[in-house]
């Protein structure tokens, strides 16, 4: 279950990764709903500015270490009749990272971490969308993540917000949670000291298409 409002929830991007949770039949929308069968299906875009990636990795023993990916971009295609064919992609400019420390961030546009000069963005792209049998406000997303040019499989799990009309539009929100292996994209500075696993956590207000 998801107590899933943590850490680094959310990849690429980022993804992260975020919102396709819905079940059931569509019944009438209210102004604001907790009901994800209540949700207008369509075509959505992440909303930048109330949407980014939080990232944190054990640094040395001593702390748990946290950044954050910021103007990240992302579409979201929800259908909550429909739920397994919702799909999400989603861009993460790495360059737009924030860990609070200007050499840090210098540091990690090079070859040691990101690539920048290389591999400007990660992306993710879903494959499947399952919907929790025991809550139909949660999902387990899969899908592909490639970073620094590597593709690999990542599970996000994903939490419905609310859905409904506010500050002038239509629009959904959701928390996700994943958990990657850096090294698995290469990145592989400062192992073992640094942890290996990074733990993202995903925030996302999608706004719809209209």
């Amino acid at each position: 279950m998801l107590n899933r409002r943590l850490l680094v929830r959310s990849t690429v991007a980022g993804a992260l990764a975020l919102g396709l949770v819905g079940g059931g039949a569509v019944v009438a929308q209210s102004a604001l709903t907790q009901n994800p069968a209540e949700v207008r299906a369509g075509a959505y875009a992440l909303d930048s500015g109330h949407g980014k990636i939080t990232w944190s990795v054990n640094h040395l023993g001593f702390s748990t270490y946290y950044g954050q990916f910021v103007n990240v971009k992302a579409d979201l295609t929800l259908d909550p009749a429909n739920p397994s064919a919702s799909t999400l992609t989603a861009t993460i400019p790495l360059t737009d990272v924030a860990p609070n420390d200007d050499r840090l961030k210098a540091h990690l546009q090079t070859a040691d971490f990101f690539d920048t000069a290389n591999h400007p963005t990660a992306t993710f792209v879903s494959r499947s969308v399952t919907v929790d049998a025991d809550d139909a406000n949660e999902a387990t997303v899969v899908g592909d993540l490639t970073l620094r040019g590597v593709t690999r499989p990542v599970t996000i799990e994903v939490e419905f917000n609310q859905a409904g009309t506010a500050m002038g539009g239509y629009k959904a929100g959701f928390d996700g949670e994943a958990t990657i292996k850096r090294s698995e994209f290469g990145i592989n500075y400062a192992l073992p000291a640094v942890s290996d696993e990074v733990k993202l956590h995903i925030e996302g207000e999608f706004n719809i298409a209209e």
